[in-house]
């Protein structure tokens, strides 16, 4: 069974495989990711898809760094070695390319055989956020088409590469899309998109923690889902905050590198990205 490049005709099919194994079906996530990035799967003779994953490369040309996100294998074709393939075939495709992937302790002894390395950490939190203590003191507004540069320019600060592919596209994807601001200049980002029945917030870019607070705040009021973010670890400020107002730690996902030590740019300012299958 021969691995091909999937496309956005493959979504529903990427939908139907995260389903049947017990993952939401996420269509709306599935057609970003595949719009972005670069999708590799594995058709069953039967119908559908045996395996997929999906990989989103950043930088203006040779990609600086991409992320994998998304690695799914049915469950009637599972501990078969079919997802040690796929993932081999993946590395391999992207040559020097440094990468990266969110990996969850049941999928991280494969990465760790692929030569992966953990060098980080991720709090996923999901709940009702209940606002609660003294006002942010950051103002927040809805981003207008007029701060894209700025907003672009403040990303690749942070991330530590280009990602024009993924942020422009953040108003169709996102419900909600905001920006804090001091003195006129733009000191944070923040999206919040639809996950089945959450909204999920990322990429949250902040200057400090009291930024990504209000940016937090304010998008929790535009919504009346649960909201889902993954913190960075090394944030415990936030994530005690987060946790005091209704959000609960649902899982830990390792945060794992191959071909650099660290990942690029900022950490400090970087809170949640914009989706753990893409960085």
């Amino acid at each position: 069974m021969p691995i091909r490049r999937l496309t956005l005709h493959d979504h529903a099919a990427c939908a139907d495989l995260s389903e049947d194994r017990g993952w939401p079906r996420e269509e709306h996530k599935w057609s970003f990711l595949l719009a972005a990035g670069k999708g590799y799967g594995i058709d069953d003779p039967e119908g559908g898809l045996v395996s997929a994953c999906v990989v989103t490369e950043y930088g203006p040309q040779d990609p600086a760094l991409a992320a994998i996100g998304m690695v799914l294998v049915a469950q009637r074709h599972a501990r078969q070695g079919v997802g040690r393939r796929l993932m081999r075939h993946v590395v391999s495709d992207m040559g020097t390319t440094p990468l990266t992937l969110h990996a969850t302790p049941y999928g991280r002894p494969l990465y760790e055989e692929l030569g992966f390395k953990v060098t980080g950490q991720a709090d996923m939190v999901v709940g009702h956020f209940t606002p609660g203590g003294p006002e942010p003191k950051v103002a927040t507004r809805a981003a207008t088409a007029e701060d894209l540069t700025a907003i672009l320019r403040l990303d690749e600060q942070v991330f530590g590469t280009d990602r024009t592919h993924i942020v422009t596209r953040l108003p169709a994807f996102a419900d909600q899309l905001r920006v804090a601001e001091e003195n006129g200049r733009i000191i944070g980002y923040a999206a919040a998109w639809p996950n089945m029945d959450t909204h999920v917030i990322g990429p949250l870019i902040a200057r400090d923690t009291s930024a990504a607070q209000a940016l937090i705040t304010s998008l929790a009021v535009g919504t009346n889902r649960p909201l889902r973010t993954d913190i960075d670890v090394r944030h415990e400020e936030l994530l005690a905050w987060v946790k005091e107002r209704g959000l609960e730690s649902v899982a830990f996902n390792a945060v794992m590198t191959y071909g650099i030590t660290e990942l690029p740019g900022d950490w400090s300012r970087r809170f949640a990205p914009v989706t753990v299958a893409a960085g």
